[in-house]
């Protein structure tokens, strides 16, 4: 028998709009779909009204579900892994699968599709030709000195960050890159209430209200060598 198929299937950030109609299409096909939370993909499927079988496959199991899933594909099935929101493998689960599948002979696929980082560099108004994707920062051990060698990169830099440590994040974009770092803060992109600030990090910071530590949030930073123009797009209220 054939092996089957592993399909990387983005998912939107935020509107649901943003699906594609091949994404539609192969969740449709596909044999069963493998989710980062099956309750946030159910509610997608579920408005699109595609019924399917849905498996959890999260940080916290995917060591254990990995041959399950691999001995499943292996028998001719093909399977959609969809995390909450984007592209999986983008700091999302989707690594190990993808690597087992390609050790083990099976045809891994992704299409194109939403992620977070790409409109959030392509706005921040600074140079998109080269950029360094750091996604989180370690919560503890090692953030230190993991902001020490960011600060010194020339590139454009990106982060992600949670709502309750996004002001401990920006703190510290102030303390090792400096105060007038130029940054574009991005939350809740491509909902209602996306909201993005531009300007240095003291403005951004200055700016901020309750609204602002809430949703997902991408933090896009200069690199040390950008020339910093006095016309810089700033755009805090």
């Amino acid at each position: 028998m054939n092996n089957g198929k592993l399909i990387i299937v983005p998912t939107p950030i935020g509107n649901l709009k943003d699906i594609t109609l091949r994404a539609l299409e192969i969740l449709k096909e596909v044999d069963f779909i493998m989710a980062e939370d099956t309750r946030t993909s159910g509610n997608l499927l579920h408005h699109f009204e595609i019924e399917k079988k849905m498996y959890p496959f999260h940080l916290n199991n995917e060591h254990v579900v990995l041959q399950k899933v691999v001995s499943e594909l292996q028998a001719g099935k093909t399977a959609a892994l969809v995390s909450d929101a984007g592209t999986p493998g983008i700091s999302d689960p989707g690594f190990l699968l993808v690597r087992e599948c390609i050790a083990n002979g099976i045809e891994v696929e992704c299409l194109p599709g939403a992620t977070a980082f790409v409109p959030a560099l392509v706005t921040s108004g600074l140079p998109c030709d080269k950029f360094y994707f750091e996604g989180f920062l370690p919560h503890k051990k090692g953030r230190q000195t993991r902001l020490k060698y960011l600060a010194e990169l020339p590139e454009t830099i990106v982060l992600y960050e949670s709502p309750h440590r996004i002001e401990k994040c920006l703190n510290e974009i102030k303390e090792f890159f400096g105060e007038n770092r130029q940054i574009s803060f991005c939350r809740e992109l491509s909902k209602k209430f996306e909201e993005i600030k531009r300007g240095t990090v003291t403005e951004v910071l200055n700016s901020m209200t309750e609204n602002s530590f809430r949703g997902e949030m991408v933090v896009v930073i200069a690199g040390k060598e950008i020339v910093r123009k006095s016309k810089y797009n700033s755009e805090i209220d």
